[in-house]
């Protein structure tokens, strides 16, 4: 498998013809008038037909354990944010040229769980538009158009996002301004030594080269648990002397938040928190609106008087009152259901068991994550520590066959990427565990 293959858990139209009638004309229809981005997960896929909690139903009412979905982050279909968003398109939905409380209410509140430094928020509609728009500010604020990302990082779908998206492929070309720098894996890496100092060199080392050709450092972005790199959470801590080598080469530090965030590492609204950091800016999406697109760009005040001024900034839909709604209504879920504790429960007893069950098994390196975001990481043998995406294909696969879905990452796809909404409960983690322990015995 090359180092930046994309879709590592995909369907193969090669194997169209091995599929049930039915199943088969869907999937035809399907290719015939979507675009050519429009994949399928798994090796034999599945249609689903509606969503609760976290499972998914195909047609005949098979129930699919849903371990990877974070998009839906309080559960599929959750009744408070239906309910919310149905309420409100009945009321209202324009943008954001208009003074609306609900507008305002809902930036107070998402802007308190920051830390007081990041007090200004601009919404868009994707984490690629908030990433965008981090980039052009930080161009803006340093006078630089350097990036720095890991190996496999991925942030986005915009021409300027996709350049430092390496995990989008090498038919996706990195722009020139863009260096790579290893992902924190440790135990490959520096064994022993430490993580944050490791890293902060290959940040300087980078920061230097982007120097000489005349780019310097725009920004250096990472969501804060390396999900494309292979689900990296420790030690807490390590990213702190990256944030200082960041800026001492000029550029700002970007928290990536659109995956680690809202709750999902278990121990705070967001994943940078473990680290002791403050970025410069922060992004973040996705589980943001529970399936309503909405997302965002949070920043340091001072970063963007200039920019406010000279530069026009307008996004029609980020902001809109719907998504607003949906906003305010996973917020209200994830505080009244403890959600961000219930993250941290079933994610530590998750690591726990799956720990247990790979302790013998030589093809398993190490089971690593924070809260609901976990990676198990594959193999050949644990002595050479050499990546098997093979074998965390086929474990990807098995699952699917027992009804449970997640998927996998990393430079290789050797790391299955366990990622379930935050209301999995304590029989969602045991139908998890029995089908993890069935599918690594095949």
């Amino acid at each position: 498998m090359t180092a930046r293959q994309t879709m590592h858990n995909a369907f193969d139209p090669a194997s169209l013809s091995e599929m049930p009638a039915e199943l088969r004309s869907k999937i035809e229809r399907r290719e015939n008038v979507l675009g050519p981005g429009y994949r399928l997960f798994y090796r034999d896929p599945l249609e689903i037909v509606s969503g609760r909690g976290a499972h998914l139903f195909g047609p005949d009412g098979t129930d699919y354990l849903d371990a990877y979905n974070n998009v839906p982050s309080v559960g599929h279909c959750h009744p408070h944010v239906v309910e919310a968003v149905h309420r409100q398109m009945q009321t209202l939905n324009t943008n954001t040229r208009y003074v609306q409380d609900s507008l305002v209410s809902y930036a107070e509140r998402l802007t308190a769980t920051f830390p007081d430094e990041l007090k200004e928020v601009t919404f868009t509609c994707s984490g690629s538009e908030a990433n965008d728009l981090a980039v052009r500010l930080a161009r803006r604020v340093t006078g630089n158009t350097g990036m720095i990302v890991t190996e496999t990082a991925y942030h986005g779908l915009t021409i300027a996002v996709s350049e430092f998206s390496p995990s989008l492929g090498t038919a996706s070309p990195l722009g020139e301004h863009v260096r790579t720098i290893p992902a924190p894996d440790r135990l490959r890496h520096i064994a022993d030594g430490d993580l944050g100092a490791f890293l902060a060199e290959q940040v300087r080392a980078a920061a230097e080269d982007l120097k000489e050709h005349g780019y310097g450092v725009a920004a250096f972005i990472a969501d804060s648990i390396f999900s494309s790199d292979g689900v990296f959470a420790d030690p807490a801590g390590f990213l702190q002397p990256v944030v200082e080598a960041v800026h001492r080469a000029g550029g700002l530090y970007i928290a990536d938040e659109v995956q680690p965030g809202f709750g999902r590492t278990g121990a705070d609204w967001w994943g940078f928190r473990r680290h002791g950091i403050v970025p410069d800016i922060v992004t973040i999406g996705k589980p943001m609106g529970n399936g309503i697109p909405i997302a965002g760009a949070v920043f340091q005040p001072e970063l963007t008087e200039e920019f406010g001024r000279e530069v026009r900034y307008f996004n029609t839909f980020g902001g809109n009152s719907v998504s607003i709604a949906a906003g305010a209504a996973v917020m209200d879920v994830v505080e009244t259901e403890d959600l961000i504790g219930n993250a941290r429960k079933q994610g530590e007893r998750l690591v726990d068991e799956l720990r247990k069950i790979t302790a013998d098994q030589d093809d398993v390196l190490e089971v690593r994550g924070a809260g609901l975001f976990i990676g198990v990481d594959f193999v050949t043998d644990r002595e050479s520590g050499r990546p098997d995406g093979a074998r965390a294909a086929a474990v990807v696969n098995g699952m699917r066959e027992r009804n449970v879905l997640i998927s996998a990452a990393g430079k290789y796809g050797n790391v299955l990427k366990i990622r379930p909404p935050l209301v999995f409960d304590d029989a969602d983690v045991d139908r998890f565990l029995e089908a993890f322990a069935d599918a690594t015995k095949s």
